[in-house]
């Protein structure tokens, strides 16, 4: 490899055969299920980690005990557990958020503003604010396509365009939100601060943005009256609190500290809930990211173990063996993101899986990490938005009662982001002026 930073010799292509199994594991069990819901990720990689500690680094036989070991250090290692402690924190923000009504406000508050001549891209930045401050898109998706179904049947709007048009603005929050767990997996896996992503990944989404916008603003729809339902200003406050300190540059665990109090104390004080069924709310906050905690434990531990079996110097000197530049290295880390997430239907996952991969990369190539963890978020983010077996698609489509592939020819906005990705990356757009310490400072 390049500078000769990694030793040739211990690599090997067995250390990468756990990932390959577990792609052929999830891609077998959904094709031969025409269901690609039916084999859980968390499964799957447990199958994967048994095979993993069956293998052995050429010339060397460890205990199941030692490997163990391996694994066990790679799986707790201080970004993976400090990235589960965000993703629970995560959890609890979004449930205390949803238990004292801040979800349905948002959304009928956006949906009042709304002029009705403009429903397409109106639909589509509603999503993209609701998803931002929420931070999730499944559930944008679950909150907008009740509504979207309902109007489609008062404008004649197809409904499978803007169903898709929701599914679009909803991977745009996922892509950009400050506490959006794909957001916190890049910028954990990178080293860099929530800021200089956002500011970074902005500006290579943004045409994307503009260009849906124009694309729906030309699509002639019906004219009818929406009907909007009640909202509270008050009951908006914990989105706008997270969105107003991670702008203010404070670290993610204080942000979502914060989103949490400021739901916590409206709800108690509107009667949403007592202290009691708060203290129940934040639990089950909690155990919605259990899955998500415990793939990232697993998949950080079984990324130790390929990097002792060689499997990680193996892929990185396949390929760095093809790239010779920057910009090679970058579609190198693109392809990467794109893939897993093609494989696993879950962009979290995609980018817990690559970061490392890309985190090697990048220093070999003296990337801009910033750039490194926007690629990450943007690629896996847009590919999210187009398979008809990934769960925001699947959602929709199911809430719409239409099937997941109409929705695919219509993913306008995750098509674009793909599109602008590229094109950033070939034209090395945008070139912010890059902090000597970045990979020192990290945001915690």
């Amino acid at each position: 490899m390049k500078n000769g930073k990694q030793d040739s010799n211990s690599n090997s292509f067995l250390g990468l055969t756990p990932l390959i199994v577990f792609l052929v594991i999830f891609m077998a069990t959904g094709i031969i299920t025409k269901d690609f819901t039916n084999m859980p990720v968390l499964v799957a990689f447990i199958v994967v980690l048994a095979y993993s500690l069956c293998l052995n680094k050429k010339g060397e036989k460890l205990s199941i005990d030692e490997k163990v070991d391996i694994f066990s250090r790679g799986g707790g290692e201080p970004t993976i557990i400090l990235m589960v402690i965000i993703f629970i924190l995560a959890g609890a923000f979004y449930s205390v958020a949803n238990a004292m009504g801040a979800v349905e406000s948002t959304v009928n508050l956006g949906l009042s503003v709304l002029p009705t001549k403009a429903i397409l891209p109106g639909v589509f930045m509603i999503g993209c604010v609701i998803s931002f401050a929420m931070g999730t898109s499944m559930g944008t998706v679950t909150a907008l396509t009740p509504i979207a179904v309902g109007m489609s049947q008062q404008t004649g709007i197809s409904l499978p365009l803007i169903v898709a048009t929701v599914v679009g603005g909803a991977m745009f929050g996922d892509n950009l939100s400050f506490v959006s767990d794909t957001t916190i997996a890049a910028t954990r896996t990178q080293g860099v601060e929530l800021r200089d992503k956002f500011k970074m990944n902005g500006l290579i989404v943004l045409p994307a943005v503009i260009v849906t916008l124009t694309i729906l603003s030309f699509i002639p729809i019906g004219s009818a009256t929406l009907e909007v339902g009640p909202y509270s200003v008050v009951k908006v406050l914990p989105y706008l609190s997270i969105i107003v300190c991670a702008l203010a540059g404070l670290n993610v665990m204080a942000v979502l500290a914060v989103g949490i109090s400021t739901g916590a104390v409206i709800g108690l004080g509107m009667g949403a809930f007592n202290f009691v069924e708060l203290l129940g709310f934040i639990q089950r906050g909690f155990g919605w990211m259990e899955d998500l905690c415990l793939i990232a434990i697993v998949i950080g531990g079984i990324v130790e173990l390929m990097k002792y079996y060689g499997g990680i110097g193996f892929l990185l000197e396949k390929v760095t063996s093809k790239v010779k530049t920057k910009k090679g290295a970058e579609l190198g880390i693109a392809a990467l993101s794109s893939l897993i997430d093609i494989a696993t239907a879950n962009n979290t996952i995609a980018i817990v899986s690559a970061g490392p991969l890309a985190k090697d990369i990048t220093k070999e190539y003296d990337i801009d990490p910033r750039r490194t963890a926007s690629l990450l978020d943007v690629f896996s983010s847009a590919f999210q938005g187009i398979v008809p077996y990934g769960g925001q698609i699947l959602v929709a489509a199911g809430l719409a009662k239409l099937s997941p592939v109409e929705l695919v020819p219509y993913s306008i906005y995750s098509m674009l982001m793909i599109v602008f990705g590229i094109l950033a990356i070939v034209f090395g757009i945008p070139n912010l002026k890059r902090k000597t310490d970045n990979t020192k400072k990290v945001e915690s």
